[in-house]
């Protein structure tokens, strides 16, 4: 049985007018909510193999979850996760290499809410900032991923902890 865990990068500044879309970093609320997270997604994640957009506010998110962690995070940057495509991001899964039992991925919506509702049992509206999702699948492999084939194990968001 593969498992995926899903966390959404934490809620992004829309301060300055000249950062691209990739360099958008937290605002103080985003900050906030990776410290209230952390020890919630802690309980479901064994953060073994983590896989990160490139996005500075998903590279930022994982640091902040660090920090508020008993051990520290260790992540890849994997440019193909800088994607909004639910399709791209469950074919990326797929491709993923089965000595692999749990896999983290940090990314963004719609791609991770997509991939949710594609590949899991029940459907989620919205992944919130920081929000974490644990998706148990019954497939042996990566590529069998498909409609249906996991269970919403865990669904966690700032708001359920405020």
């Amino acid at each position: 049985m593969k498992v995926l865990h899903l966390i959404r990068h934490a809620k992004s500044s829309w301060d300055n007018p000249d950062w691209g879309d990739i360099e958008r970093p937290l605002n103080a609320r985003g900050r906030k909510s990776c410290q209230i997270m952390a020890p919630e997604i802690d309980r479901y994640c064994d953060f073994q193999r983590v896989f990160c957009s490139p996005a500075v506010r998903a590279r930022s998110t994982l640091e902040h979850l660090s920090e508020a962690l008993p051990e520290p995070l260790v992540w890849n940057i994997d440019e193909a996760l800088y994607t909004f495509s639910g399709r791209d991001l469950l074919d990326w899964c797929r491709e993923l290499d089965d000595e692999l039992e749990e896999v983290t991925v940090v990314g963004h919506n719609p791609a991770l809410t997509d991939l949710c509702n594609e590949i899991g049992d029940q459907p989620i509206d919205n992944m919130p900032t920081c929000g974490y999702v644990k998706l148990q699948t019954v497939c042996r492999h990566w590529r069998d991923l498909s409609p249906g084939s996991a269970q919403v194990a865990a669904f966690l968001y700032p708001k359920k902890f405020l």
